[in-house]
C-alpha cells in the first residue's frame, strides 16, 4: 500500500455513511418549510463498506473498509483488500490522528494542526463526525448563508479561512453535495450523494462519489476519486471495542 492511498482512505471517512441490512431507498412526501437539518442520533455505531481509489495516474486499488464510532468521542477504522488480511488501521480522536499501514510498516501519528500544514486538508473530529453522517459541516449560526432554491437549501459556512458549500435536501435535511474551498491550503474535497437509503428511520447515504486535492510534498494538487458502497451499518446503544496499537 502507497502513501498517497493511505492518506486518500483516511480523507475518505470524513464521508462516509451507511444503509440498513435489508435497506430501502429513503423518501418523504415532506418538505422543509423553514430550514432544519438533520443529524443522526446515534451511541455507537458500526459498519462496512466497499472502496474503490483511481489516482491521478490511473491506478486504480479496491478495498473492504470496516468502520466503528462513538458518537463526540472516537472513530475507528481497519481496511482490507482481501482475502481477510488487514493492510491498514487507524483511530481518530479529539486530539490526534493514528494510522499504521499494517503490510509496509508506515505509520501517520499527528496533530490536526501538523496534518494541516503536511498535507493541506483542515480536520477535527467534529468536522470528521458531522461529515461523516452526510450532516451539515458546521452547526448552522446567524453567520452562516443559506437560501432556498426549489427542493433544496444551499448552504454557505466560514469557519477557519475555509468555505464550505453544502447542497441540502429540502425533504430529508441531508447533504446532498459538498465542497470545501481553503483560503490558506491548496487542498480540497468535494463530494456528491446520489442515493440516500433508511436506516432506523433515518436516511443515510448510500452510495459516494469524492473528489479529493491532496497538497503532497512530492506531488502538489494532487487530484484522486474514492467511489464508496456502503452494505451494512449497525447504530446500538451498548459499547464497542476501539483495539489499536502500533
Amino acid at each position: 500500500m502507497n502513501s498517497r492511498f493511505l492518506l486518500a482512505f483516511f480523507l475518505t471517512l470524513i464521508f462516509l455513511s451507511g444503509c440498513a441490512k435489508k435497506p430501502l431507498l429513503y423518501s418523504t412526501d415532506e418538505i422543509m418549510e423553514e430550514f432544519d437539518p438533520n443529524y443522526l442520533d446515534f451511541d455507537y455505531l458500526s459498519a462496512k463498506s466497499r472502496i474503490v481509489l483511481e489516482e491521478q495516474s490511473g491506478r486504480t486499488t479496491r478495498g473492504v473498509l470496516n468502520l466503528r464510532a462513538k458518537k463526540d468521542s472516537v472513530i475507528w477504522f481497519s481496511l482490507s483488500p482481501g482475502l481477510g488480511i488487514e493492510a491498514a488501521r487507524g483511530i481518530i480522536t479529539k486530539e490526534e490522528i493514528k494510522i499504521k499501514d499494517r503490510i509496509n510498516g508506515k505509520e501517520i501519528h499527528m496533530t490536526y494542526d501538523k496534518f494541516e500544514e503536511e498535507y493541506g486538508v483542515k480536520l477535527s473530529l467534529y468536522l470528521f463526525q458531522n461529515i461523516l453522517f452526510a450532516n451539515v459541516p458546521h452547526e448552522f449560526g446567524y453567520r452562516d448563508r443559506v437560501i432556498r432554491i426549489g427542493k433544496t437549501f444551499e448552504l454557505l459556512q466560514r469557519r477557519e479561512n475555509v468555505r464550505y458549500k453544502s447542497i441540502i435536501s429540502a425533504s430529508h435535511g441531508k447533504v446532498m453535495e459538498l465542497e470545501t474551498v481553503s483560503k490558506t491550503d491548496d487542498g480540497k474535497v468535494s463530494a456528491i450523494y446520489p442515493e440516500f437509503k433508511d436506516v432506523e428511520n433515518q436516511p443515510f447515504a448510500h452510495k459516494i462519489l469524492i473528489n479529493m486535492v491532496l497538497n503532497l510534498a512530492n506531488k502538489p494538487k494532487s487530484r484522486m476519486l474514492v467511489n464508496l458502497e456502503i452494505n451494512k451499518v449497525d447504530l446500538t446503544d451498548g459499547p464497542l471495542s476501539f483495539p489499536f496499537n502500533f
